[in-house]
C-alpha cells in the first residue's frame, strides 16, 4: 500500500514560530500544510495577506492563498493532526479543544509543558516517555492527545546533558544563558532597548530552565512523568543576536571522569531515535568542536539545518567538576524545527498513521 501524506494543521500560523511551521514543511516528505489557523484579525483573509513575513524564503504559493481560519476544531476532520505555535495564554484552553474532539496536537507552547499527563520530548533524549499516550494499534480508535517539545533553551540545554547524563549522571547544574532576540518573537524587542546592551531578565525564562530538563530527564510512574531529582539553577540574559542561544554551563557528575571521557560522550552518543530515518533528524544531533572560541551564533547555529546543537570549550570547573559552552538554533531546534522531529517520531511509532 502507498504511504499517503499527512495533512496537518497550524495554529497560530502568522507568529514566528508559526513561519517557522510554514517555511520547514514547505517540502517536507511526509506532511503537507492543510489548513492555517491565527486570532481573528488575520481570519478570512488570505495567509499571504495576513502575515507580516520575516524570514529569507518566502511561503510557496499554494500556503500564500490559503484563507487563514480560526483556532476551532470543528470542521477540521481532514486534518491528522496539528502543530501549535500559539501564544500560552490561547494555548491552554485551545489546545485542549482539539484533542478532546480526536485531533492530536503537537505543541511548542509552554501551557501543559509540567503537566505530568503531558509528554515533553526531545525525541533523541526521552522518546520512551511517549508510552503514556494511549497506543492506537490497541485502542483501534483514533484519540486527541497532547504532546510539547520545551523551550528553546532547555532544548539545547538537555540535548547537550543527555550524552554525559547517560554515561555518567548529571547531578546539579549551573546554566548563564545569552539569547537572541528572535527568542522574543516578533518583532519582539526595539532596537533602542537591545542595541549596545544585554538585559539579564527574560520573563518566566529561568523557572522552564530549572524545571523542564528535570521532567525530560525523569521516569514515567503509573502512567505520569516524574520529574528527576537534578538540580539546575539558570540565569538568562537576552543579547543582540537575531538568532541562536549561547549557554555557558557548569555540571557535577555522579562519577569522575577525564576530559577526554567527556568529550566521547558527546562524539559516541547513540540517541532514542538512532537509525529511524528520520527526515528532520540531523546526521548529528550533538556535536564538540574543539577550538577554543567555538561555538558562536553566526558561524554555528545553522549546523545540522539548525538542528544541530553544538557543545565547546570544556575545561574544568572550580565551583562543579566541569564547564562547557552550549549553542542551538532557538527558532528551529528549539521550537518548529524540534515539534516537526518529534511529529516524524510520532509517525514512525504509529500514531500517526500513513496508510
Amino acid at each position: 500500500m502507498t504511504e499517503r501524506m499527512l495533512t496537518v494543521g497550524i495554529l497560530g500560523a502568522t507568529g514566528a514560530v508559526g513561519q517557522r511551521f510554514v517555511a520547514l514543511l514547505a517540502n517536507h516528505p511526509w506532511f503537507r500544510i492543510g489548513a492555517v489557523m491565527a486570532s481573528e484579525r488575520s481570519v478570512g483573509k488570505v495567509y499571504g495577506d495576513a502575515v507580516q513575513w520575516h524570514l529569507p524564503a518566502v511561503p510557496g504559493a499554494a500556503v500564500r492563498e490559503m484563507c487563514v481560519t480560526p483556532c476551532t476544531p470543528d470542521g477540521r476532520e481532514g486534518l491528522d493532526f496539528v502543530f501549535s505555535g500559539l501564544p500560552a495564554e490561547e494555548a491552554v484552553e485551545i489546545e485542549p479543544l482539539f484533542a478532546a474532539r480526536g485531533i492530536p496536537v503537537v505543541s511548542n507552547t509552554r501551557s501543559h509543558r509540567m503537566d505530568p499527563r503531558v509528554p515533553l520530548v526531545i525525541p533523541e533524549v526521552n522518546a520512551g516517555h511517549l508510552a503514556i499516550i494511549p497506543d492506537p494499534s490497541r485502542t483501534g480508535d483514533r484519540q486527541g492527545f497532547i504532546v510539547t517539545n520545551p523551550n528553546c533553551a532547555t532544548s539545547a540545554l538537555a540535548l547537550a546533558l543527555d550524552p554525559i547524563h547517560r554515561r555518567l549522571g548529571v547531578r546539579k547544574v549551573m546554566v548563564v544563558t545569552a539569547q537572541a532576540v528572535s527568542g522574543a518573537g516578533f518583532p519582539g524587542l526595539s532596537v533602542m532597548s537591545i542595541l549596545d546592551n544585554a538585559i539579564p531578565y527574560i520573563s518566566g525564562e529561568e523557572p522552564k530552565l530549572e524545571t523542564e530538563p528535570c521532567k525530560i530527564f525523569g521516569c514515567i510512574h503509573h502512567d505520569q512523568i516524574m520529574v528527576s531529582d537534578m538540580v539546575i539553577s539558570a540565569a538568562c540574559t537576552r543579547v543582540a543576536v537575531r538568532d541562536g542561544h549561547l549557554m555557558h554551563v557548569s555540571v557535577e557528575l555522579n562519577q569522575l571522569a577525564s576530559r577526554d571521557e567527556i568529550i566521547a560522550c558527546w562524539d559516541d552518543y547513540i540517541s532514542d531515535i538512532h537509525g529511524l530515518g528520520l527526515p528532520s533528524q540531523p546526521e548529528r544531533s550533538v556535536e564538540y568542536l574543539d577550538v577554543p572560541d567555538r561555538p558562536q551564533p553566526l558561524l554555528d547555529r545553522d549546523r545540522g539545518q539548525g538542528m544541530t546543537v553544538t557543545v565547546g570549550r570544556l575545561r574544568e570547573c572550580a565551583v562543579l567538576q566541569w564547564k562547557f559552552a552550549v549553542l542551538g538554533h532557538n527558532t528551529i531546534r528549539g521550537a518548529a524545527g524540534g515539534a516537526i522531529l518529534l511529529a516524524e517520531l510520532l509517525t514512525v511509532r504509529g500514531w500517526f498513521p500513513r496508510s
